[in-house]
């Protein structure tokens, strides 16, 4: 049957005691975790197992896996947080107390209106998670059904890092992790910033703030989509919203939609802002693909749910007259300093 569990928990111990770095760190993850990892090909021994006792084994299995994950996120941690201690001690020291000459600053229209949303879910029970900003190939992919080679990655020009993990292009790469941390039931919303090499206008950034927003449980419709979404909508303007869904291709859902909103800075007549349409992409959404379901351990027998991808940058430049969303990136004081606390 070759090395035994208990074996391989001290083999991996003795090789984490030896990391000391973040490509360290990495390679033993991908060397115990990865798709031929040695945690992972312990299952491959399933077979020499008793039947009555395969149960008991993969389940101790899984928790060697929790272990060892956990393990390497708290060296990791631990060596970010001496790494944030020596650069303390190494910086000049300033006289705190002095009295500041500058005028009193004032919250960043992105943030004003994630605050505001996150309020607005909140108050729908949803709960609110963050998730990171560098991710791996298979969050951010391979758990969303888009396999590698896939043509839809052409969809999104993306940051690779020389380690082979990625900044994340969108905030369902938190999906997987969010669905295997509470299951189902599940309502959850996660935002962040997100990251693609685009060529910048009036209304695309290279970087940008989404929300990903999903719900899961019995018999979850597009109507509950909808419903949410526009009651989301009509509390941050205030009033109804004039919104429309199209049929829009996204590998994790399916039926997806995109969710475009009617023009504000316009009123629906066409500007640069909306590329002359009278309407901004604001929300691609659907209902969540059975294969991103399994991937996250929701039984799809039994559950269904929906997802959206809200953009908070879009967002506050409808809610704020904002024509150009190069403005928000920009650190354009005249254009910031005007949204109080």
């Amino acid at each position: 049957m070759g090395i035994t569990m208990e074996e391989l928990r001290k083999q991996f111990y003795e090789h984490l005691q030896q990391a000391n770095a973040a490509e360290t760190f990495e390679e033993l993850r991908v060397r115990y975790l990865g798709k031929k990892g040695e945690v992972t090909g312990l299952l491959k021994n399933m077979g020499a197992i008793a039947p009555e006792q395969r149960k008991e084994y993969g389940a101790k299995v899984n928790a060697l896996k929790e272990e060892v994950e956990n393990s390497i996120k708290d060296r990791i941690a631990e060596a970010h947080a001496r790494e944030l201690e020596r650069r303390i001690a190494a910086t000049e020291r300033y006289d705190l107390s002095l009295p500041s000459t500058l005028s009193e600053g004032s919250y960043h229209p992105i943030t004003l209106v994630q605050r505001e949303v996150e309020q607005i879910f909140a108050s729908m029970g949803f709960t609110i998670e963050d998730y990171d900003e560098i991710v791996d190939d298979y969050h951010c992919f391979e758990a969303l059904n888009i396999p590698k080679h896939h043509p839809a990655r052409d969809m999104q020009d993306t940051y690779y890092l020389s380690n082979g993990q990625l900044l994340k292009t969108h905030t369902s790469a938190a999906q997987n992790a969010i669905m295997r941390k509470y299951g189902a039931p599940l309502r959850a919303i996660f935002p962040g910033r997100c990251f693609r090499n685009e060529s910048t206008d009036a209304c695309h950034e290279n970087t940008f703030f989404q929300m990903e927003g999903i719900m899961i449980d019995e018999n979850i419709s597009i109507s509950n989509l909808i419903y949410f979404m526009k009651t989301m909508l009509s509390e941050v303007f205030q009033r109804d919203v004039k919104v429309r869904l199209r049929p829009g291709f996204f590998p994790f859902v399916e039926p997806g939609f995109e969710l475009d909103i009617s023009c504000a800075i316009c009123g629906g007549k066409g500007c640069p802002s909306c590329k002359n349409s009278g309407w901004l992409e604001l929300c691609p959404c659907g209902m969540i693909h059975p294969n991103v379901l399994k991937a996250g351990g929701i039984d799809t027998e039994k559950y269904t749910g929906f997802a959206f991808g809200l953009g908070l940058t879009r967002l506050a430049m409808m809610k704020y007259g904002i024509k150009d969303i190069r403005d928000l990136n920009s650190g354009n004081l005249k254009s910031l300093d005007q949204f109080v606390k």
